[in-house]
């Protein structure tokens, strides 16, 4: 997903990463990293300051991402140093979401007589 989301805005492989969000406790004592809250803190310490964050594992903005990575991600980077950050919304209720779902489950849908 990242590299078809830089691809598809033009940003270069040098300009953008990846880290994850969750870190599941029954994964064990360590979860695939980066970690997205230490990865945005670093980011601010290193000089970079504007940051655009999207979160495409999920279809719809909930309350764990908006949290988490829109205000207290924000919070870790503009006090480590970031100016400007934005978290980009998901695809939420837009018509073209809804309109490509739709025809998703068209497709792969059994049609109930």
């Amino acid at each position: 997903s990242a590299r078809k989301i830089a691809a598809a805005a033009g940003i270069p492989d040098n300009k953008y990463m990846v880290a994850f969000q969750s870190r599941l406790s029954a994964a064990g004592p360590v979860w695939i990293q980066p970690y997205t809250d230490e990865t945005i803190a670093e980011l601010g310490k290193n000089g970079v300051k504007k940051l655009a964050c999207v979160v495409p594992s999920f279809a719809v903005d909930c309350l764990e991402t908006l949290e988490e990575i829109g205000i207290r991600g924000k919070e870790d980077f503009l006090d480590n140093g970031g100016e400007e950050f934005e978290l980009i919304s998901c695809l939420n209720a837009s018509d073209r979401w809804a309109d490509g779902l739709v025809d998703i489950l068209k497709d792969c849908a059994p049609v109930v007589q």
